[in-house]
């Protein structure tokens, strides 16, 4: 037989060098336990405490301490409240310690104070409560009769805000985790200068991570959208396909930011730096656990153009309202926009050796 016959075939031959380094990612990423660790174990327990923290229950009563039996009476009228009687001075060191949201004292024979931390929402709606159960008690009739029902619909509780904020924290690490590391790894252990004297395309290189970590994501995103479906019902009301590509679009803007972290460090305390420099932020104010909008209005211009807070918004809009990828072109536009300007700079500031 000859030697020509041997030879791969031309498409094949120009794909092969791509196809056998994403392998290798991927057998990498199994390989290692720390990774499947953070990839897969802390979100699942992350959402199931969480999820179970903040499950469909009634609110618990609000920790109140009162100054004198006659307030406390009057005040135990209230379901929502937690009553103690304490003295001036315990209530004071109660309030302190943040024992108790609100102390609630005579101020003279016709007037109540009540003292209560203002940073402290608690505080505020424990003071209304007991406000309404002093004036009740103290004779007061409401004009107009009114009545509760708390809400529990799926999509407006608190698990159905959290799964979304995970997927998309969890978009966010494994792409810069899952790529910066390990080219740091292989440029400070030398493996980077060896695979450049083989003829494979430099871009394949870099691609072969960006491929790879779509792949692994899929695998995680899919793990923990399926545990919060089974497990706490969250709804996934959108089009499943938009859900796809929301997440490919992100991962890739994640991923070319991966890329830019791990340009140029030489060290993995360096790049262990620069990556948890770029995550940290955006995992506070992006709204993983609660709400962007809780931030300061001059802040929120800044926080709309990072791209966990648009991939987070638009992956909770996608499950929770049904909104299709039309509606969402504001958070796509972003996340395409990190990518379009994250990766040509990557590449052209990228340090073989």
């Amino acid at each position: 037989m000859s030697n020509h016959s041997k030879q791969p075939q031309p498409g094949g031959e120009k794909i092969y060098p791509l196809l056998e380094l994403t392998l290798m990612r991927l057998r990498e990423f199994v390989r290692e336990p720390d990774a499947l660790i953070w990839a897969f174990l802390v979100p699942l327990l992350l959402a199931a405490g969480l999820g179970v923290a903040f499950r469909d229950r009634s609110p618990d009563p609000f920790k109140v301490a009162a100054a004198s039996p006659g307030l406390a009476d009057a005040l135990r009228q209230e379901s929502l409240l937690d009553v103690q009687l304490l003295t001036l001075r315990e209530s004071e060191e109660a309030l302190r310690l943040g024992k108790v949201a609100l102390a609630v004292e005579p101020a003279d024979r016709s007037a109540v104070l009540y003292r209560y931390d203002a940073t402290n929402p608690d505080g505020r709606a424990a003071s209304v409560l007991a406000d309404r159960a002093i004036q009740k008690a103290a004779g007061r009739t409401d004009p107009v009769r009114s009545a509760y029902s708390p809400v529990t619909e799926r999509g407006s509780r608190y698990i159905d805000h959290l799964i979304p904020g995970l997927v998309g924290m969890n978009l966010l690490s494994g792409a810069i985790w899952g790529i910066g590391y390990p080219i740091v790894d292989a440029r400070r252990r030398k493996l980077m200068k060896l695979m450049l004297t083989t003829p494979m395309p430099r871009h394949y290189y870099l691609l072969s991570f960006l491929i790879s970590g779509l792949v692994r994501l899929t695998v995680e995103v899919g793990v923990l959208l399926g545990f919060g479906i089974l497990v706490f019902r969250t709804p996934l009301r959108g089009s499943l396909l938009d859900l796809v590509v929301i997440c490919v679009v992100s991962a890739l803007s994640f991923g070319s930011l991966g890329l830019l972290v791990a340009s140029r460090a030489q060290s993995l305390e360096a790049a262990n730096g620069l990556m948890n420099l770029t995550m940290m932020p955006m995992w506070i104010l992006s709204g993983v656990f609660f709400s962007s909008q809780k931030f300061p209005q001059v802040l929120q211009p800044l926080i709309q153009w990072l791209p966990l807070t648009a991939a987070i918004d638009a992956l909770r809009a996608n499950m929770n309202q049904a909104a299709g990828l039309g509606q969402v072109r504001l958070e796509l536009g972003v996340l395409a926009a990190w990518f379009v300007v994250c990766f040509p700079l990557a590449l052209r500031m990228f340090r073989w050796r």
